[in-house]
């Protein structure tokens, strides 16, 4: 079974069996899909990190599959109804929902109105109108039926029929044509539902809506879902109903006489009350996970684009948390991270405030302002404005989201990090150290509090955990972890580490000072060589007393390393001579005198693994995210009364959503630039085009300063 799980994994995913069996074997030797994408490249063929990701996901839901094939097996066995055919079925059955259908009449179920009647003991009568080959009247077949239970002739068909629609609507092949054909013509209505209050109008589109099932988008399901479970909506799936009872009593029912009434009526019967309310809640669910899935990408690619900001290294910043009743609490925080001081300031006391911040900026040396972008942001932004613009000294400012500052403030990490100052006082430290570094403080947040989609709260809350999960793993890893400055929550998602693990990390750390290799690690109580393989290679120590633990090689390949650096280095391998070295070797190659083949091969590794030690070594030490756009820092303040069409303004993206992006371009209310406006050609999904934090040249189209509504384009056309 396993070699037919392979052979349908390399069809599905376009890849070749072996490679699929050695991604497995990694997989089911426990280790972590980081460290497979990066250090068993050979293994792999160089599968990235969403390769192997939809490999797992798929195994994972193929190895179910087999395993509930072969209880459905076992139960159909031990109740005496595997036939050649049903096995023969339920071998060739491709998914799980086509399982359950052959298993259906079998299972256990509650007492139907069929099970009634088959301990009434019609189902031979039932049989017989299944069969339809009957020369008595009515009368005469019901006959051998009636007694105490059954009194009269109606009862006895009643209770025939009912036998008869149930088995007719758990026909696996019957369920599956239906459920195909409903799929494919089937249209979403919904209506308003009678009395229901909807005061802010937020269901209004949906009031008289339809739209058919293979069009209708993602966030357009969830948000019927949404307004259908807080009592608004009345949603449903309408069919073609006439045409299927149709086709379904041409097939039950070849007699034309009262036999094949008997069978129609069952047939309509079966489908109306049992087959049609089945097929809508297969096909909603069907709808819902897709939109679900949907989602979570969604979300997934904005929290990856969230975390991934270049980080502003060196400078000393000031976070405001702003707030009208309860004020702006302010944090200032050096080059380091470290907090300094605190205050709070009035948005109506104005010089106050002003006077308050400048002379924290004067005494701390503040280069740049952070202000979170929740209520009164805009009036806090105008305020430091105005400040900018007195400051004998360069100052300048950005606004950067805010959520999740307030979960981490009455967090178990931020106590630990702040004993003795407020949760008040402690979301503005979070404002200003995302900044700084957001990955190293986004970490600290649980995934979902970052609001990095429209729908977080419509899809299964373990499923977007656990795929968020993946994101922040995935991100932390690709950058790399100063293995002496990271918090424990940072090294929580370090491959092959774990909370416990990462706590006695910063344990042993606070006790015995930095490490000063990546060996020491193994000193640490739970962390094993298992874990070490996996972890060493994303945890870099740049005052290493070996150069190489502060580059992505592995430890596994230092002895390639070191032999490398005395072929085209020299006596010594300061941190400096590593890019030296990379660059010597790719001079060799390039100038013939050798290939990478075949230095792999003198080094004993292969040839993916060669090409990434020479690219670690060329740029030791190295930040991915370096190389992306920086963030926009402004000095000014823009109004809403300032923009008019046509104007070009830059602007930071903030959210991408299946229907466009919303972008930062200064002032109060973000815009947005509809997918429609984000190219000079279609546009399927927005993010092909931008992700959050990008940096895009926007065109305002209108301004509604009423609804606060902009609208933006990318266009240049």
């Amino acid at each position: 079974m396993t070699a037919l799980i392979f052979a349908r994994l390399a069809r599905e995913l376009e890849l070749r069996e072996p490679q699929v069996e050695r991604t497995v074997a990694l997989l089911d030797e426990g280790n972590t899909i980081p460290f497979i994408t990066r250090y068993r490249k050979e293994a792999t063929e160089g599968l990235d990190e969403e390769q192997i990701r939809t490999l797992a996901e798929r195994l994972g839901y193929l190895r179910n599959l087999e395993a509930r094939r072969a209880e459905v097996r076992a139960a159909l066995e031990e109740g005496d109804h595997l036939t050649p055919q049903l096995d023969a079925a339920l071998a060739a059955a491709e998914t799980l929902q086509a399982i359950e259908d052959i298993y259906l009449p079998f299972r256990p179920k509650r007492r139907t109105r069929a099970q009634v009647a088959r301990e009434l003991g019609l189902q031979p009568l039932a049989d017989t109108l299944l069969a339809q080959q009957v020369a008595e009247s009515r009368e005469q077949l019901a006959a051998p039926f009636l007694g105490e239970n059954v009194p009269d002739v109606e009862a006895a068909f009643a209770g025939a029929r009912d036998i008869v629609a149930e088995t007719v609507a758990e026909t696996a092949s019957v369920r599956q044509a239906v459920r195909e054909a409903t799929r494919r013509t089937g249209m979403v209505r919904a209506i308003h539902k009678e009395g229901a209050t909807d005061e802010k109008g937020t269901y209004q589109q949906y009031y008289d809506f339809s739209q058919p099932l293979t069009a209708l988008p993602p966030h357009r399901i969830l948000a019927l879902n949404r307004g259908e479970r807080e009592g608004v909506l009345k949603v449903e799936v309408e069919s073609n109903q006439d045409a299927f009872i149709s086709t379904l009593q041409r097939r039950f029912a070849k007699d034309q006489g009262w036999i094949g009434d008997e069978v129609r009526s069952a047939v309509a019967d079966g489908y109306k009350r049992l087959l049609a309310p089945a097929i809508e809640r297969d096909l909603r669910n069907e709808l819902t996970e897709r939109a679900e899935q949907h989602a979570l990408t969604v979300f997934a690619a904005n929290l990856r684009g969230l975390l991934i900001q270049p980080p502003l290294r060196g400078k000393v910043i000031m976070g405001i948390d702003p707030g009208y009743r309860t004020g702006c609490k302010v944090a200032v925080v050096d080059a380091t991270g470290k907090y300094l001081e605190g205050s709070v300031i009035y948005l109506h006391q104005p010089e106050r405030a002003k006077a308050d911040v400048m002379r924290l900026c004067q005494r701390w040396g503040v280069q740049i302002v952070a202000i979170g972008n929740g209520a009164a942001s805009r009036e806090t932004e105008a305020l430091v404005s105005e400040i900018i613009k007195a400051a004998p000294f360069p100052l300048q400012y950005t606004i950067i989201s805010e959520a999740g500052a307030s979960v981490y403030s009455t967090s178990t990490v931020a106590r630990e990090e702040f004993p003795a100052l407020d949760a008040t006082e402690r979301g503005n430290i979070s404002i200003a150290r995302r900044l700084q570094d957001p990955l190293a403080e986004l970490v600290k947040i649980d995934p979902k509090a970052l609001g990095v989609g429209l729908y977080q709260h419509d899809v299964d809350q373990k499923q977007l955990a656990a795929h968020l999960g993946d994101v922040v793993e995935s991100v932390v890893n690709f950058v790399g972890v100063d293995l002496n400055t990271a918090s424990s929550s940072l090294l929580t998602y370090v491959a092959g580490l774990n909370v416990r693990v990462a706590r006695a990390i910063v344990t042993y750390r606070d006790e015995h000072g930095p490490f000063r290799t990546r060996k020491e690690l193994l000193k640490i109580k739970g962390l094993g060589p298992k874990a070490f393989e996996q972890a060493a290679g994303f945890l870099r120590i740049p005052d290493s007393l070996d150069p190489l633990d502060c580059t992505a090689i592995h430890p596994e390949s230092y002895a390639a390393a070191r032999a490398l650096i005395e072929m085209f280095g020299n006596d010594t391998a300061g941190s400096v001579a590593l890019p030296a070295v990379a660059a010597r070797a790719r001079e060799s190659i390039d100038a013939g005198q050798t290939t990478l083949a075949e230095l792999a091969a003198q080094l004993g590794v292969g040839e993916p693994t060669l090409a990434d030690i020479l690219e670690y070594m060329a740029r030791p030490g190295r930040d991915p995210r370096d190389a992306l756009p920086p963030l926009m820092l402004r000095e000014d303040v823009l109004k809403l009364e300032d923009l008019q069409p046509g104007m070009w303004l830059k602007g930071t993206v903030r959210n991408v959503v299946d229907f466009g992006a919303f972008v930062d371009i200064g002032v109060k209310q973000d815009g947005l630039v509809h997918v429609s406006e984000m190219a000079d050609r279609y546009v399927k999904n927005p993010l092909d085009i931008v992700q959050v934090g990008d940096n895009v040249d926007v065109q305002v189209l209108s301004v509604d300063a009423d609804r606060g509504r902009i609208g933006l384009s990318m266009r240049k056309g």
